[in-house]
């Protein structure tokens, strides 16, 4: 949902000076700037509405909201204040709000292009998928040749597991400004049999979706002949059980450093559409590579509680990816599962929130796993000896799953479109159980449900044990 700051049609110079600084990406002086305008002009509605917008950029939601009333306390029917207001709603999960505003803006303006998509994709946010895409289709018919829209559009087909339609509109990926194409010679690979040529293979998102997808190796070679992946190096050996010829590090081809000719080429996330993947015909996950033993340091903790009900746990994603503040939780959210007899628990937890334990006292009750792997597979290792992970979703859930670890997924009331809606499974990972939040930003619920499950996991391993 974009937030757009207004521009005014003679504004002052310190306007025009906080515009450019958002325009620039200085975020902070931008919002420092727009607050100095205040406190000689208060009844200014422009500079509020901007404040507001900027604020919701920066993550401060509250105070987003609040601003973006006080420009509607100066112009009430304003539309497009309404539609920023509505955007720093659903950022705040007050849903009903957010649409019920989103709807009075349409109400008032039904023909303006961005009023109209950020209903649409607020209606998504907030769960309703059938009822956005006729607003992303009167939004596309306003601009035919606006490809944002039309990605925002093809998330809500594969939301709806409406997958022929999605994976088709998927494509439209690639004209969106984070993404890269690529510009070689060769020509893209439709599917056909590729006997006696060689066929180039690119990852271009995230580790989880690499390792989503590349259960679809296998029937490529079905189809041909020599198959180079291209991959980050964490993943290298854990792929290497797959039939893949040649494994090559990201980015290699586009710097000429190949030194191997190919015919043919095609990215990863579009071999889902090549197949005609639908909800009957999902291919198992991958055969993946996990050596016998963890890190020394990390077998060594584990075999320490082998007599224990092992439970590995992740509370964030990669905090670059867009939505990640709707997914993750602290790390504090699971310190009450150590309460349960018989329970210990790691973390396998990487990146910037690994300290989060210890700010939260967790240290001690959670043994450290996660700085002591290098790569995919030495995690793999771990999880194989794992009794049960529980985590908000990430790239280690792919793994777990891939590896048939149990894992219970912490699910955000509108999670990844690959976990479909009001179903506890996954078709696409069998050993995998969901666990949704019911209301958006809710997550009490969510841990209550787990840790009744995890006491009553605990209680029949118990039970086994002693038969």
């Amino acid at each position: 949902m974009e937030n757009k700051p207004a521009k005014k049609p003679t504004p002052s110079p310190a306007f025009q000076a906080a515009l450019k600084l958002y325009e620039e990406g200085k975020i902070d002086e931008s919002i420092q700037a727009y607050q100095k305008i205040l406190q000689t002009e208060p009844q200014d509605a422009a500079t509020w509405l901007n404040l507001g917008a900027i604020l919701r950029k920066a993550e401060h939601f509250e105070a987003s909201v609040a601003c973006v009333k006080r420009a509607l306390e100066l112009s009430p029917t304003k539309s497009s204040f309404l539609t920023n207001l509505g955007n720093a709603l659903v950022s705040l999960d007050r849903n009903a709000e957010a649409l019920a505003t989103h709807a009075e803006a349409v109400r008032l303006e039904p023909d303006n292009f961005l009023i109209r998509s950020n209903y649409a994709i607020a209606l998504r946010e907030c769960g309703k998928p059938e009822e956005a895409l006729p607003h992303f289709d009167a939004a596309c018919a306003m601009q035919p040749e606006n490809d944002n829209i039309k990605w925002e559009r093809a998330l809500t087909y594969l939301d709806m597991a409406r997958f022929k339609e999605g994976w088709e509109a998927f494509e439209v990926r690639w004209k969106q400004k984070q993404m890269k194409p690529r510009t070689y010679t060769q020509p893209r690979w439709k599917g056909e049999n590729f006997k006696d040529k060689t066929l180039l293979i690119y990852e271009e998102q995230g580790f989880g979706d690499t390792i989503l997808c590349s259960r679809f190796i296998p029937m490529v070679k079905a189809r041909g002949g020599r198959v180079i992946f291209e991959c980050k190096t964490p993943l290298h050996k854990l792929l290497q059980k797959l039939p893949i010829d040649r494994l090559v590090e990201t980015g290699i081809t586009d710097a000429g450093k190949l030194a191997e000719n190919f015919d043919y080429h095609i990215p990863l996330m579009s071999l889902p559409g090549i197949f005609g993947t639908d909800l009957t015909n999902i291919p198992p996950p991958s055969a993946l590579f996990a050596p016998p033993a963890a890190p020394a340091e990390a077998q060594r903790l584990l075999d320490m509680h082998k007599n224990r009900f092992r439970v590995g746990i992740v509370w964030s994603g990669s905090v670059t990816f867009a939505r990640n503040g709707k997914r993750a939780v602290k790390a504090e959210r699971f310190l009450p599962f150590a309460e349960i007899p018989g329970i210990q628990l790691y973390s396998l937890q990487k990146g910037p929130r690994e300290n989060e334990l210890q700010e939260c006292g967790g240290r001690g009750l959670v043994l450290e796993l996660g700085p002591l792997v290098n790569d995919f597979s030495e995690t793999a290792a771990i999880l194989k000896q794992l009794d049960l992970v529980i985590m908000t979703d990430s790239s280690v859930a792919h793994l777990a799953g891939s590896v048939g670890c149990p894992i219970w997924n912490l699910l955000c009331y509108r999670p990844y479109w690959l976990y479909l809606s009001d179903r506890e499974d996954s078709p696409w990972y069998p050993s995998m159980r969901l666990f949704r939040q019911t209301a958006a930003g809710e997550w009490d619920p969510v841990f209550r449900a787990a840790y009744k499950a995890l006491e009553q996991a605990v209680a029949e391993k118990k039970v086994g044990k002693a038969a």
